[in-house]
């Protein structure tokens, strides 16, 4: 690899821990490219991204960023999980290792907080983005329909009222 291609690996990496909301640094010793390319297919469904970088790269594009404090993680054979969902790097990498004894985390970083692997596994137990914004939806649908319901009701007990009215007249 030359000069300017190291240039440009470097500048992707420090676009990834800027924009990233996590950044989960795992290693991989062991795993098989189609076990690697498992891993890829999930985080991107889950809309993050895989990426092997040489250690040595990485620790440039780390100098003055916020996640500067994972460079202390980069050493042997690493992966780098990240996503821009503080969540989803962190719950596919999680849900990955339960399968697959050969991925090992590291740690990682939220913004500019280090996490720990006790750290990124209470990262992934958190609900992600999508599923906040549904439970927030539904809080707000709640009441909607509770008041539809309390409009809609006196409407129909005077309903059921007359129908039961009529019933008697008619026996």
């Amino acid at each position: 690899m030359d000069r300017a291609q190291k240039e440009k690996v470097v500048e992707e990496l420090g676009q990834i821990f800027e924009s990233s909301g996590v950044v989960v640094v795992a290693h991989y010793a062991g795993l098989t490219v189609a076990e690697m390319q498992v891993l890829r297919a999930r985080m991107s469904e889950a809309g993050g991204s895989v990426r092997v970088a040489k250690n040595k790269l990485a620790k440039i594009a780390l100098e003055g960023k916020p996640c500067e404090s994972i460079s202390g993680l980069l050493t042997g054979m690493t992966v780098l999980a990240y996503s821009e969902d503080p969540v989803a790097a962190a719950k596919v990498v999680q849900d990955y290792t339960k399968e697959n004894a050969k991925l090992v985390v590291l740690g990682g970083a939220m913004g500019s907080s280090a996490l720990d692997p006790a750290g990124v596994k209470a990262v992934a137990a958190m609900p992600s983005r999508d599923e906040l914004i549904a439970q927030v939806v539904s809080c707000i649908g709640a009441p909607a329909s509770n008041i539809a319901g309390a409009i809609g009701a006196p409407a129909s007990n005077i309903a059921g009222i007359l129908s039961t009215l009529e019933e008697r007249e008619a026996a």
